[in-house]
């Protein structure tokens, strides 16, 4: 059975580990940078300090906190000496031979179980169970999702790594946010009605208006958004500001990042 689970977990790397474009390459190798996701964790501490306020919001913060570091040091420190896998890209692996190796980047010795994965959906399970809307459900679990398959993409891990490193991750995100939910519970009426308040302004210049503000748009009613000058005039130019929803900062912040990411994949 060992053998069996083994040899398919060797196809499934081989047939992803191919696909590979110059493009891909690039982007999966910033994707799953280090440091390249700060901004959104500093979006997501945002919101849990606006949501939660700062006492019930630091007990929060320190559970993801021992989550990940309950995570990383038993796969990194517990399992992986006691498994002692090879990963694919380790030249000791006759595999690598046959791997896609992305920049000549190899990682460590071992690589069972993936500990990108198991951080990356510790976080995600434990921002799932403290923000449980749909959308940011699905929003943080596709990017937990797409953190890890960097990994199979870039030769460094196998599909049954990234698997285990999965359930491991979620296992102790869901724990730890049991243990804060119950020393500093939130009330589902204080997540939602926080969430929809603003936490990001951003400014704006607004383009020119095309009439005075006393002239009528659509409809016979003036234009919105006017601003009237001392003279009863609109200026040509005015200075807006368009507020972001807490629930939605760290949509926007990943997006930037996305964004950046696929500029320099160019």
């Amino acid at each position: 059975m060992i053998d069996f689970l083994s040899q398919l977990d060797t196809q499934i790397f081989l047939t992803f580990n191919g696909l590979h474009s110059d493009f891909f390459d690039s982007f999966m190798k910033l994707f799953t940078g280090r440091f390249i996701w700060i901004p959104l964790y500093v979006a997501l501490a945002a919101v849990i300090l606006h949501v939660c306020r700062w006492q019930k919001a630091l007990v929060y913060l320190l559970a993801i906190g021992a989550a990940i570091a309950l995570t990383d040091q038993t796969c990194a420190t517990l399992i992986r000496p006691a498994v002692e896998r090879l990963r694919p890209s380790n030249p000791e692996n006759p595999l690598s031979q046959l791997a896609y190796i992305v920049g000549g980047y190899r990682g460590g010795s071992y690589g069972f179980p993936s500990c990108h994965s198991a951080n990356s959906f510790a976080l995600a399970a434990f921002i799932s169970l403290l923000f449980p809307r749909r959308r940011m459900v699905l929003f943080i679990l596709a990017w937990a999702i797409l953190n890890s398959y960097t990994r199979l993409y870039l030769g460094v891990h196998y599909p049954g790594d990234l698997l285990v490193g999965a359930v491991i991750g979620s296992s102790f995100g869901a724990l730890c946010y049991l243990a804060a939910a119950r020393i500093a519970p939130i009330t589902r009426s204080e997540r939602i009605a926080r969430t929809h308040q603003p936490l990001l302004t951003i400014p704006y210049i607004a383009p020119p208006l095309a009439k005075p503000l006393g002239a009528a748009g659509l409809g016979g009613r003036p234009f919105a958004g006017a601003h009237q000058a001392e003279d009863g005039r609109v200026p040509a130019l005015s200075l807006r500001l368009f507020a972001i929803p807490a629930s939605m900062t760290p949509f926007a912040v990943c997006a930037a990042t996305l964004l950046f990411i696929i500029l320099k994949s160019i």
